[in-house]
């Protein structure tokens, strides 16, 4: 198995991307801590990680959170080899869009809830990973608009900032720390079938747009589990030699025009 021993932290790890990749985690021989926001959500996620998995509320924002969830898998499962930040959000409703619409609470609102939370977890992960003196990885949740828009769905120029800014830190974190055996790299997707994501999959035009957005198998949306393989590569010691990388599965999102 690919994780035979590995002790994981998924923060928004309770619903969509971030649960499918606690499950192939375990399958792959994991333990793992999820940590999502709604209580409800934690006790579901946690009946379906096998006993090989706790779940703890937390808000990502939160500066302890992060810290809470290392702490409590060093305690529970006596180790901490890796961290998967997922996770984040639309700040659509509280107004992110377009730049000449986007209002201030949007954008911060946007900003916190999708890169403030990412550091404080890169931050509370790489502190343990140097503690424990052994090295580790770091998988970041990105966006296939970081870097590659789509101006008549998908106009949050908030959100797509901070996924680029999310590129640029991890590149950043990625080369100061790699001395000291930390790797970080980021996952990029394209639209997938989440909570988030009801917007679009319930819109029909958006949805006939994005099935030749992204063309592959058929023309479809994303599930998350197309994301599982990535993530465990980049869990497992078969990613021992990359860092600072970014992995864009899109289905064929930023290699194709998409009709309108």
């Amino acid at each position: 198995m690919w994780l035979e021993s590995k002790k994981i932290v998924v923060i928004g790890g309770t619903t969509g991307m971030g649960l499918s990749a606690a499950m192939a985690f375990v399958r792959e021989g994991a333990q793992v801590v999820v940590v999502g926001r709604n209580p409800e959500s934690c006790a579901v996620a946690e009946n379906q990680l096998d006993g090989n998995g706790l779940a703890m509320s937390g808000d990502a924002s939160d500066p302890q959170t992060a810290v809470k969830a290392i702490a409590l898998c060093q305690q529970i499962f006596g180790d901490f080899n890796g961290l998967y930040h997922v996770a984040g959000g639309s700040g659509r409703r509280f107004g992110d869009g377009p730049l000449h619409d986007i209002t201030l609470e949007g954008w911060q609102y946007t900003v916190n809830l999708n890169l403030t939370s990412l550091m404080l977890s890169n931050q509370a992960a790489v502190r343990a990973f140097r503690a424990q003196g052994n090295g580790g990885t770091i998988l970041n949740m990105g966006s296939v608009l970081g870097s590659s828009p789509s101006p008549a769905y998908f106009a949050t120029h908030g959100y797509a900032a901070v996924k680029s800014a999310v590129i640029g830190f991890t590149k950043s974190v990625a080369a100061y720390y790699a001395n000291d055996n930390i790797r970080v790299n980021v996952l990029a997707p394209a639209l997938v079938e989440t909570p988030m994501s009801q917007r679009a999959t319930t819109d029909a035009t958006i949805m006939a747009f994005a099935r030749t957005k992204q063309p592959l198998d058929g023309g479809r949306i994303g599930q998350p589990k197309d994301l599982d393989g990535a993530a465990v590569y980049f869990m497992s010691d078969y990613s021992a030699f990359t860092t600072g990388q970014i992995i864009t599965v899109d289905g064929g999102w930023s290699v194709s025009e998409g009709q309108l």
